[in-house]
This record gives structure tokens, C-alpha cells and sequence, in this order.
């Protein structure tokens, strides 16, 4: 089909979902609630199905205006849909900051070793004496029960209103730039400002991810809405391809998390 020539090979099981997803809802004439989608997930979703237009609608919700991670429901266009029904909570716990430091990565490693999937979490905050996972309803009691012990902390999860979540609004520093490729050792070097034999090391010693997957192929290509992280470099994120120059060089957006 057509529409797989537009996104990478190892998308194409990630859109069939998605049509099937499409199908169910066109025959059915029932509501379809996904689990939680990155942002490139999000844009496929957005690029095959839409928001609002024809007899489907699509809504995206991940707890607050600002979270990165949301749930997607694929609706007839008729249905009124409404923050509740993405079935989503926040949960939350205090610890002694004074005693014990947690991170994200804290947070999330604890989560995976419950044997949950990565996409039942939706977005962690951990800092200041708090620890916060926004989860979907179907594994918050499990997770109450079972998540009492991250790092050194002892927690005490309880359920709290999604709009004390305190993950703050990223903030991204949008630059234009030309690039000769997308591959991914010539982003590195044009967004870290890095050699391109440093660019290529820290992708063959699997130090950089893509959409919150390992890349270790340097001649991987980016696409637009990529979120890419380097170890101890930080996070950018490929915006938009803009055209290209009159030397065949590509114009791009991108964008750094300051």
C-alpha cells in the first residue's frame, strides 16, 4: 500500500494496528481506547486517522495540557468524549528527600521490573520529596499494591486528581539549520554541536535513543517528530524538514529541551 512508503519499515506493524483500530470503529460503531503512544506514535495516529473530519474522530489525552505520553481514543464522529474516558489516573507518593534522591529513571525501572508494559505508564515526575505516575486505571490498584519500595525509598502510593500532577511544560529551543542527510550521525553533529566521529561513537556505544528506543546505527534516518536522547547530552527533537536549499542541502527545524 501506499501509505507505508511514507514511515519506516518497523512502523508498518504499529499502522496496521492503527487501520485495524479504524475498522473496528467504522463497524462496530464503538469507541477504541489505545494504551499510551510516544509522540511519534501520536503523529502516525494524527497522520492516518485525523482529529475531527468524516465519520471518525480521534482525541489525545495524557492527563494535563502539557504531558508528552496520552492515550488516544478513536471514536464515531457523534460520541462526546470527555477527560474521564481515556481512563487514566495519577498516583502519588512522599519520601524523604533529605534520605534518598529518585529520577525518572528510578521511577520507571521499579515500574518495568512489576512485569507491566511501558505502555500502561503514561508521564513520572520525581523531585522534591515526591514521586508522581500518571497510569492507566486498569493497573492502578496493582501498581498501589506491589510499587512500595523505588531506589531506597519506601512509598506509599495513593491516587490523586490528575490536575496535581507536577510535571512542569517543556520548554524547547527551536533553531533552523541545513543539513547534507537525516541520518542520525549528521543530526547529532549539527544539534550537539559534536565531531562526527563523536556523533558516530556515542551511537555505537548505544548512548543515544530515538522515540525512547536504542539506535545504534549510525545511518539511521530521522523523521520529523523524532525525540531523540544522547546520554548526558539531553534531549532534542526533530520539528520539521523544511525544503531544501540551492545546493540540495535540507532545511530543518529543530528543537533542544532547555
Amino acid at each position: 500500500m501506499e501509505i507505508y512508503q511514507h514511515f519506516r519499515k518497523e512502523e508498518h506493524a504499529f499502522i496496521d494496528q492503527i487501520l485495524s483500530w479504524k475498522e473496528y470503529v467504522a463497524r462496530t460503531y464503538r469507541p477504541k481506547l489505545t494504551d499510551f503512544l510516544d509522540p511519534r506514535q501520536q503523529y502516525i495516529v494524527q497522520s492516518l486517522i485525523g482529529s475531527k473530519d468524516g465519520d471518525i474522530q480521534l482525541w489525545q489525552f495524557g492527563g494535563g495540557k502539557n504531558n508528552e505520553r496520552k492515550r488516544a481514543i478513536i471514536a464515531p464522529f457523534y460520541e462526546q468524549i470527555e477527560a474521564d474516558d481515556f481512563d487514566i489516573c495519577l498516583l502519588q507518593a512522599t519520601y524523604q528527600e533529605k534520605f534518598v534522591t529518585l529520577t525518572h529513571r528510578d521511577v520507571l525501572g521499579t515500574f518495568i521490573s512489576l512485569g507491566l508494559k511501558r505502555d500502561k505508564l503514561g508521564d513520572i515526575y520525581a523531585g522534591e520529596g515526591c514521586m508522581q505516575l500518571i497510569v492507566a486505571n486498569e493497573i492502578a490498584k496493582f501498581v498501589m499494591m506491589q510499587m512500595t519500595m523505588v531506589k531506597h525509598a519506601k512509598i506509599r502510593l495513593g491516587i490523586a486528581p490528575l490536575a496535581a500532577f507536577l510535571g512542569k511544560p517543556e520548554t524547547w529551543e527551536e533553531t533552523g539549520k541545513t543539513v547534507s542527510s537525516l541520518r542520525l550521525d549528521t543530526m547529532l553533529k549539527e544539534i550537539y554541536h559534536v565531531s562526527r566521529k563523536e556523533a558516530s561513537d556515542l551511537i555505537k556505544k548505544q548512548m543515544v535513543k530515538v522515540n525512547h528506543r536504542v539506535v545504534d546505527n549510525i545511518a539511521f534516518l530521522l523523521d520529523e517528530h523524532d525525540i531523540i536522547s544522547v546520554r548526558s547530552k539531553g534531549r532534542s527533537k526533530l520539528i520539521s524538514v523544511d525544503g531544501t536549499t540551492k545546493k540540495d542541502r535540507l532545511r530543518v527545524t529543530v528543537g533542544m529541551l532547555r
